[in-house]
């Protein structure tokens, strides 16, 4: 190294090494997780790609399903766009959001209504380590439109956080030969 770059270098060493940058490890305040808003999906590698970075953070997916000629859908979705903002699920781990047009050419051409059991709009789905949630998926309208239900749903499939594996119950595995009586 020549001596100018030395000589230049020298001070910012010395201030690197005496200045505490960080806190330690041991009293760092857990972060909340922040929810992800995500635009609108009108072709289906749009609707992988959110599942993919869903999965790598460990966060699960909730989309949307809106049509341009549906009125509920105009009631539901800046309703659900503003619960997610205002926070909800962060506390349990947060979550992503997305909007996905069902009625979108690359969309209706490319099958994903039929892959994901979609048979009414709106309808709200998440997707936890890329896997659908189809036994918690909402169609009523009703509960579309209450931000109490909405709030605690988002709750609910925020706790998942990509839960898979380790073991599925008491004993040393998980219950996987039976009883040891």
């Amino acid at each position: 190294m020549s001596p100018a770059v030395r000589t230049k270098l020298l001070p910012v060493l010395k201030e690197l090494r005496t200045s505490s940058t960080g806190r330690t490890f041991a009293t760092t305040q857990r972060l909340r997780a922040q929810n992800r808003i995500y635009t609108p999906v009108r072709r289906p590698d749009d609707l992988h790609t959110y599942q993919l970075l869903s999965s790598s953070s460990r966060r699960p997916l909730i989309t949307l399903w809106t049509a341009s000629w549906c009125a509920a859908c105009r009631v539901v979705s800046p309703l659900l766009q503003s619960v997610i903002e205002s926070g909800a699920g962060e506390a349990e781990g947060g979550v992503g959001y997305c909007i996905v047009e069902y009625d979108a050419p690359d969309i209706m051409s490319g099958g994903l209504g039929m892959t994901y059991m979609i048979t009414s709009i709106p309808t709200l789905l998440s997707f936890d380590a890329g896997e659908a949630q189809t036994q918690t998926k909402v169609t009523d309208a009703r509960k579309l439109a209450d931000r109490s239900f909405l709030e605690e749903w988002i709750r609910t499939e925020a706790r998942r956080q990509g839960g898979r594996g380790g073991g599925g119950g008491p004993g040393i595995l998980g219950g996987l030969f039976g009883s040891w009586k």
